[in-house]
């Protein structure tokens, strides 16, 4: 039998803590996830989110997630989500995005891999850039059927 929450923790400096998804995490993060994606892709209509949030909901409770969480408070500031080496998501709440945590988040998935490779709206510069400045090559460009949106597919090896 398959454990789906086994947590693996990693912590970083005194307050803060990487560890793998707990069942308690999956509201926290989902809303972190329809927030985050709401907020960054403004070039998608707000209900193509909210429309698939039932749906990603219960892919994130299946899925190879580890979260950063603040440790004296226990509070999920934000996750990466992972299928094997492809990384289906880096996501970190509003009120903490430029601290950090999405460049530690990487930084832990990278010591555990040698490639890693994902997807991103290429309208999200932002996000273009954040994966450009941490060695990922934009390999393609391709559209994305369900938004219409143009998307990069991005590689990093080690």
């Amino acid at each position: 039998m398959r454990t789906l929450f086994a947590v693996r923790k990693f912590k970083i400096g005194e307050y803060s803590v990487i560890r793998s998804m707990k069942q308690s995490d999956l509201d926290p993060v989902a809303l972190i996830w329809l927030d985050t994606n709401i907020k960054v892709h403004d070039f998608i209509p707000a209900s193509y989110w909210r429309d698939h949030f039932e749906a990603v909901r219960g892919m994130l409770a299946e899925a190879e997630i580890y979260v950063w969480e603040e440790e004296g408070s226990g509070k999920v500031q934000g996750f990466v989500g992972l299928d094997g080496e492809y990384i289906a998501g880096i996501f970190v709440q509003s009120q903490s995005w430029s601290q950090g945590i999405g460049g530690r988040l990487l930084d832990y998935i990278k010591k555990q891999h040698s490639r890693l490779t994902l997807r991103v709206y290429a309208k999200n510069t932002r996000a273009v850039r954040f994966y450009q400045r941490e060695s990922f090559r934009i390999q393609m460009e391709e559209t994305d059927e369900m938004t219409g949106q143009k998307e990069y597919v991005m590689l990093w090896e080690d």
